[in-house]
C-alpha cells in the first residue's frame, strides 16, 4: 500500500520518456485562473500493488500511465500521491500511501477498454502477495458525488475503513471499483486516492511530464514556469518572485496538488546578512502535504 521514494523511474522510461516540452507556453496558469487539470480527465486510483521486496506502487503507477498512453487512451498529465492512515491494524509495507493517475482524454474515450487495460496491467505486474485495488472515474463528477468521494478519501486518512464501505460508496457514486488479487484490500486506498485527487488539495505529484528531468541548479522564475507543466510556482501564502528572479532548484521536485492546481512550492529565504533568495521547497516540507 505504498507510493514511496523507492519509486525509481521504470527502466523503459530511460529510453522513452513522456516529456511534453513547452507545455506551459500554451496553457493558462493558476495566476490567471486556469488549471492544468481543467480538462476532460479520467482518474485511475491504485493501491496495494507491492510487497517488501518489490518496487513501490509509485513505480507501478508510472509504468501503468505509460502503458495507457501507449495504448492511445489519452495524454498522461500526472500522478498524485496521497497519504492514508498509518496504523498497526493496516497492512502496509512502509508508508500506506496510494496513487491517482490523471489521463487527459477526449469526450468519447472508451472507458471500458481503459479499465480492461489497467486491470490486465495490475494482474500482470502487481507483486506476489499484494492485494491490488483499482478505481476509475471521470473528473467531471457531480457535486454530490464529488463530496461523497472526497469525504471517503479524508476518512481513509483518519480512520480504519473496510472493503464493504468502499464497495458501497463506489457503487453509489459511479466509480468503477475492482480488486485484482489477494484480499483485494487495495480497493480502499484506490477509492481514497480518487476521492482525494477530486478534492484538489491533498498530496503531491510524484510524477509529471518532464519534472524529474529538471536538474538541480539555478534558473529564472520565468524559465521555471515556462519549462515545467505546472499551473503555478509560489509559496503557501501566495507569494511569487518577479520573472527575472533566480530560483535555486533542489534535487527533489514534486509539485503539490493545491486548490485544484499543480503548484510547485517555493520558499523565500531571508538571511540576516544577505539579500533574500528563493528556492524550491525541500522534500521534508513537500511530504507534509
Amino acid at each position: 500500500m505504498d507510493v514511496d521514494e523507492k519509486t525509481q523511474v521504470p527502466p523503459e522510461d530511460k529510453r522513452k520518456t513522456m516529456r511534453l516540452d513547452g507545455l506551459n507556453k500554451n496553457q493558462t496558469g493558476a495566476a490567471s485562473g486556469g488549471r492544468l487539470l481543467d480538462r476532460p480527465t479520467v482518474l485511475v486510483g491504485i493501491d496495494d500493488t507491492d510487497n517488501l521486496a518489490s518496487p513501490g506502487t509509485g513505480w507501478i503507477a508510472q509504468s501503468l500511465i505509460r502503458q495507457l498512453a501507449s495504448e492511445g487512451f489519452g495524454e498522461p498529465l500526472g500522478i498524485t500521491r496521497h497519504q492514508l492512515l498509518k496504523d498497526p491494524r493496516v497492512p502496509y509495507t512502509s508508508h500506506n500511501s496510494s496513487a491517482c493517475l490523471a489521463i487527459g482524454t477526449s469526450a468519447d474515450a472508451d472507458i471500458d477498454a481503459l479499465e480492461m487495460c489497467a486491470a490486465g496491467f495490475l494482474h500482470d505486474h502487481a507483486a506476489e502477495g499484494s492485494d491490488p485495488g483499482l478505481a476509475i472515474t471521470c473528473s467531471a463528477v457531480g457535486q454530490a458525488d464529488r463530496k461523497a468521494l472526497t469525504d471517503f478519501g479524508f476518512a481513509a486518512k483518519r480512520q480504519l475503513l473496510d472493503q464493504a464501505t468502499a464497495w458501497e460508496r463506489a457503487a453509489q457514486h459511479g466509480v468503477r471499483l475492482s480488486g485484482h488479487g489477494g484480499t483485494e484490500d487495495g480497493v480502499i486506498g484506490a477509492l481514497a486516492a480518487v476521492g482525494l485527487h477530486l478534492h484538489g488539495s491533498d498530496g503531491f505529484f510524484l510524477w509529471m511530464p518532464g519534472v524529474r528531468d529538471l536538474p538541480p541548479g539555478w534558473c529564472s522564475y520565468q524559465h521555471l514556469i515556462h519549462t515545467l507543466p505546472i499551473d503555478d510556482a509560489r509559496t503557501l501564502t501566495g507569494d511569487r518572485p518577479t520573472p527575472d528572479t533566480t530560483v535555486e532548484i533542489g534535487p527533489w521536485i514534486r509539485p503539490l496538488l493545491l486548490d485544484g492546481h499543480a503548484v510547485l512550492l517555493l520558499e523565500r529565504i531571508e538571511p540576516a546578512d544577505a539579500p533574500p533568495r528563493w528556492r524550491t521547497a525541500p522534500r521534508d516540507v513537500v511530504k507534509q502535504h
